[in-house]
């Protein structure tokens, strides 16, 4: 075959040498309008005169490939933002993604084109955790704007990888914007904020994500100040677009066209919804309203065929990139296989952050870490203790070998040390509980008590939640407060209280009667091996809270205000549990200046300096230092804001330096009256420290 004829028999699009741009506008030269409608919607079929086969876009990593069987399963989000460690956070999401091709390409040898079998992941989520109650809060990176650009930004780069040409899957910021809770009306309610408010917090780490070239957005169920989220010409064009420059493709969450017009109601039908959607930016709907009815909107002159191309061009782009329309041989992840999944590597992974997400409460009198020599026996007790769902969160996948905490804790302990287990109570008995006599009999109880995700979490999962996956309060569940007071009751022995959940927990409830508080969070499944590591001393806990711990609701103003005034630790100025960022260690640490900050800065310079960290106990150990901003004394200025972070492991006795660079331009707010972004004079204090209302270090600048 000569190349002459190659060329004429290979189309453009299947040219891996041609442009992006030709390949694209060449496939749909080649598609029919009815084939391009087709493509619009998550089930894309078969095109057979094109040798195209079917692709699902629905898939879910978010903190692992999610729902497709085997599968490393890692910490939930807000746990791994309590590590606040992004470039763990890229290692892992990079794991995730080897796995996520090696699924692929198995599937594919197979012929599998199924749902959840894709590259196309609808991860991460990176909403704002504003109110406790938010079920959905758990699968965020927390409730602060910063943190949460930055852990999300690491996500995307492990999911879409290095490689200059492919991607290794592609990414999608979510949901798009100004969307947590209440659950119970996600698909009808209004989100009224001011610009300020959105700019400054519920849009800030979604354009992090744009400018680290994430290819997806998926818009919201909701409405912002009455545009459905779907639909919204100021979203999807002004900002998205226009502002921001994106260049990926937007994808609806799942029902959300349905919505506007049957829940919404500020359209007449579905027809209507597909053309305002295209028109609107929408590339593919996670539902099917465009490829049933965008042609009857072209029909009726609402769309044209140009509209078509152009709401197609961007998802075709995307897999394009995925290497879908090439050889294999030329994409380089084409070869991972079934090696790849739950390696080693990917499960010691797993183990390094579970370790590095839970957070130290409460240890009283140094009780931890346990030492082996002084126990002879150990009683772990509660619902939890033995608990799966605990470990794994929602959005899950599955793994063959999940170690639960009395594995764990176990294992850890050695054949030599008498360990029972006992559930002690259940989720709704107050008065009759399991293993008090064991437990007084033992040298040690471990009570692992707390919440599930049946519990907490979206609309319809948390089948047990009060309020369509909300939580109505912040508390325990009653029975095991009860069964904690019982235990307390029964003897004065070291008593250690591990909670699981993915939210605020009233700790006051239970802090009386345990020596000890540890927060597991939602482990993953080496949550077992990471808290007995921290039990016994195998290393320091050194997780911090990605949110407040406020002491009541009744704290708070109304779930459904998305008013930023009173929430967060930036907004809100009470007496809480614990602050934000707030988290114990085994030893401890002392701040001193290495490079002081320059009194005056102006608008484009960047703030520079460096902090001597010291270990001034016993334990090598992980320091978390925060870098917090107050502002000048201006109206709706927050409190405080983080701006820096880094994680420093410094041995006993030793010393680490760590220096930050925050550029001036990143302490802008919005300017209501000229609606634009400013950098206001003034002077500013930087405050170095362990969490939000620690103050190590601090310094006055001026800002000219």
């Amino acid at each position: 075959m000569t190349s002459m004829s190659y060329a004429q028999q290979t189309p453009l699009f299947r040219d891996s040498k041609q442009t992006l741009a030709v390949r694209t506008q060449d496939l749909l030269k080649q598609l029919t309008l009815e084939e391009k409608i087709s493509l619009l919607g998550y089930r894309s079929p078969e095109i057979t005169r094109l040798n195209i086969p079917a692709y699902n876009w629905w898939n879910e990593a978010l903190h692992g490939v999610a729902r497709a069987g085997e599968a490393t399963i890692f910490p939930q989000a807000i746990g791994m933002a309590a590590s606040f460690n992004d470039q763990l956070l890229k290692d892992i999401s990079s794991a995730i993604s080897t796995e996520a091709r090696a699924k692929y390409n198995l599937s594919l040898q197979q012929n599998r084109r199924i749902q959840y079998m894709g590259l196309t992941f609808w991860s991460p989520n990176i909403n704002i955790f504003r109110d406790p109650r938010w079920g959905r809060g758990q699968e965020t990176y927390g409730e602060d704007p910063f943190l949460t650009s930055q852990m999300g930004v690491a996500f995307i780069k492990g999911l879409q990888g290095d490689d200059p040409r492919y991607l290794k899957t592609s990414a999608c910021a979510k949901h798009f914007a100004v969307h947590s809770g209440p659950e119970a009306g996600r698909h009808s309610f209004n989100a009224v904020v001011d610009e300020k408010d959105l700019r400054e917090t519920y849009l800030y780490a979604f354009n992090k994500l744009v400018d680290a070239k994430v290819e997806s957005i998926m818009c919201g169920y909701n409405r912002v100040n009455n545009e459905p989220c779907c639909t919204s010409n100021t979203l999807l064009n002004d900002i998205l677009i226009k502002e921001w420059h994106f260049q990926g493709h937007k994808v609806t969450d799942c029902g959300a066209l349905d919505d506007i017009w049957s829940r919404h109601k500020v359209m007449k039908g579905p027809v209507e919804v597909a053309a305002a959607a295209i028109k609107a930016g929408i590339n593919l709907d996670c539902s099917n309203i465009l490829q049933k009815d965008a042609l009857q909107a072209i029909k009726e002159g609402l769309l044209t065929a140009a509209d078509i191309d152009s709401a197609l061009a961007p998802a075709l782009r995307t897999q394009f990139k995925l290497g879908f329309f090439d050889d294999p041989s030329l994409v380089p992840y084409s070869n991972l296989g079934a090696e790849s999944v739950r390696s080693p590597e990917h499960v010691a992974l797993a183990r390094k952050m579970a370790q590095q997400s839970m957070v130290l409460l409460k240890n009283s009198k140094g009780v931890l870490p346990l030492k082996q020599s002084q126990y002879n026996s150990i009683m772990i007790l509660g619902p939890n203790a033995a608990s799966l769902d605990a470990l794994v969160a929602n959005y899950h996948g599955v793994s063959k070998n999940t170690v639960t905490f009395v594995e764990g804790i176990t294992d850890a302990a050695g054949p030599g040390v008498g360990v029972q287990y006992d559930q002690g109570c259940d989720y709704t008995d107050t008065t009759r509980f399991g293993g008090l006599w064991a437990a007084e009999n033992s040298d040690l109880s471990i009570a692992v008590l707390g919440l599930t995700p049946v519990l907490e979490g979206e609309e319809g999962d948390a089948f047990l939640a009060a309020s369509g996956g909300d939580r109505v309060n912040m508390s325990l569940p009653a029975s095991h407060i009860a069964f904690l007071k019982a235990l307390r009751k029964r003897h004065n022995k070291p008593i250690v209280a591990v909670i699981t959940a993915g939210s605020a927990i009233d700790i006051a409830a239970i802090e009386p009667y345990a020596d000890a508080i540890v927060l597991a969070w939602y482990p993953g499944e080496q949550g077992g091996n990471a808290l007995a590591d921290i039990l016994f001393g195998k290393i320091s806990p050194s997780g911090h809270l990605p949110v407040t711990f406020y002491k009541s609701l009744s704290d708070l103003t109304a779930y459904d205000s998305y008013v930023m005034k009173g929430k967060t630790y930036r907004y809100f100025s009470g007496q809480v549990q614990y602050p934000f960022g707030f988290g114990l260690s085994y030893t401890s640490f002392a701040y001193n200046w290495g490079k002081v900050p320059k009194a005056v800065y102006s608008a484009k310079d960047v703030l520079e300096f460096t902090v001597t960290v010291k270990n001034t106990g016993t334990i090598d150990a992980d320091e978390v230092v925060q870098a917090y901003i107050q502002y000048p004394g201006i109206e709706r200025m927050p409190l405080k804001e983080l701006k820096g972070f880094q994680r420093v492991t410094v041995t006993k006795n030793g010393e680490q330096n760590v220096t930050f660079k925050i550029p001036v331009s990143e302490l802008r707010k919005w300017d209501l009256q000229k609606g634009q972004w400013k950098v206001y004079s003034g002077n500013y204090k930087i405050v170095l420290g362990s969490h939000s209302q620690d103050d190590k270090l601090s310094v006055t600048i001026k800002i000219k």
